[in-house]
């Protein structure tokens, strides 16, 4: 992921920049480093770190809040959630089918899914969001980065409606990234968030996608995952993780969720902040989904006997074994270090996310185990696009 990880890095002292422009007070003394913060900076911003962790992640008691309009929780964002959240919007645009040309970014904050899609090769998006501060932070980093994005207040809990809001344009992409958990809760949620996702679905171009990306947390996957049923029934394609068209397997037990995983190499300013608060970003962990304009047929997935890695390895005694999601369900998929051959030495490397094709299968408890003669093959690596069957 280098090539992400050094677009992430120039960012860094634009970050910076415009953290140190919301703090109030004036420092007196040697101008800062631009790329590094002092030691009694980087105590004030590891502590909203933990505040904003606490509240998003743990008790949620800042989900939904207005806590953007915090310049503090703001700034922690900036240098923290900013570049994760940057890192996250890369990882699930790589995976579109083409370059879009224009995006909207809905609940956008300061702009890292934003910045992000334009790194990604979009020419122009407008970001969208109901907290001002956030949005004239997102115009001081495209400022001092020189980007093309263009800004304007957004609040859905009273909005009269996407269309209008767009004023009849139409998207090649349109994102959302963390806002879809923090909308509409208590009963008919799920309901209230999938015409949410209708109504975007209804502003994008011919071939153009939706990108929801969610926390990684059990309750916010599965939540997502109750969205993404909603609407599979009512006909909407998904583009990404899904190879089916069906109900989510996930969802069958109560313990199980669905989330990717991408290896990530942080700046070091978000390593330093993340020792300091207590959390450490060894790997970019997210849900989401990708979904298709209104109207496209469901492409098939790869020929053969396809699944999607949804765990971490499980090795036991003597065996290795995986979670793999596909058109047959999820399931186990394992074999024995005595069976590992040239054939199917691929399995040993798998990561989360990778779709593989495998042969020569036999059922065997919750799944089905290889064998010396399966052949296993990566037809597509994590964050890459699955190649598919066009409908006859």
């Amino acid at each position: 992921m280098g090539s992400i990880a050094d677009d992430l890095r120039r960012w860094v002292p634009v970050l910076l920049a415009t953290w140190r422009g919301l703090r109030r007070e004036v420092r007196r003394g040697p101008r800062p480093p631009p790329d590094a913060l002092l030691p009694e900076e980087l105590r004030e911003v590891a502590a909203a770190v933990q505040r904003l962790s606490l509240g998003l992640t743990r008790d949620r008691e800042l989900a939904g809040a207005r806590y953007l309009d915090d310049d503090r929780l703001l700034g922690a964002y900036l240098l923290f959630y900013w570049p994760v959240s940057y890192l996250q919007a890369r990882g699930v645009l790589s995976e579109l089918p083409g370059r879009p040309r224009s995006a909207l970014d809905l609940g956008s904050g300061p702009g890292p899914v934003a910045f992000a899609s334009l790194d990604a090769g979009a020419a122009e998006v407008l970001a969208a969001d109901r907290s001002a501060r956030a949005l004239a932070a997102a115009r001081r980093l495209a400022t001092g980065a020189g980007e093309p994005l263009s800004t304007r207040e957004w609040d859905p809990q009273r909005r009269a409606g996407l269309a209008g809001f767009a004023g009849g344009r139409r998207f090649d992409l349109i994102t959302m990234g963390h806002l879809v958990n923090e909308l509409f809760q208590g009963e008919g949620a799920a309901e209230r968030r999938a015409a949410l996702l209708e109504e975007a679905l209804g502003l994008l171009a011919p071939g153009g996608s939706l990108v929801v990306i969610e926390p990684a947390l059990r309750d916010t996957s599965r939540a997502l995952l109750e969205v993404r049923d909603l609407l599979v029934a009512r006909g909407v394609t998904v583009r990404a993780p899904c190879l089916f068209r069906g109900a989510c397997p996930a969802l069958v037990r109560p313990t199980d969720w669905c989330h990717a995983e991408r290896p990530v190499e942080v700046p070091r300013l978000v390593e330093e902040i993340g020792r300091r608060a207590g959390l450490r970003k060894e790997a970019v962990k997210m849900s989401y989904l990708v979904l298709a304009a209104p109207g496209e047929g469901l492409s098939e997935p790869p020929a053969g006997r396809v699944f999607r890695i949804v765990s971490e390895p499980l090795p036991s005694k003597g065996r290795l074994r995986y979670m793999g999601c596909g058109p047959e369900g999820r399931m186990g998929l394992a074999l024995q270090e005595k069976d590992v051959t040239e054939r199917n030495r691929a399995f040993e490397r798998l990561l989360r996310g990778d779709v593989v094709e495998v042969t020569a299968t036999e059922p065997r408890g919750d799944g089905i185990r290889l064998s010396a003669e399966s052949d296993v093959r990566v037809v597509a690596a994590a964050g890459r696009p699955v190649p598919r069957r066009s409908d006859p």
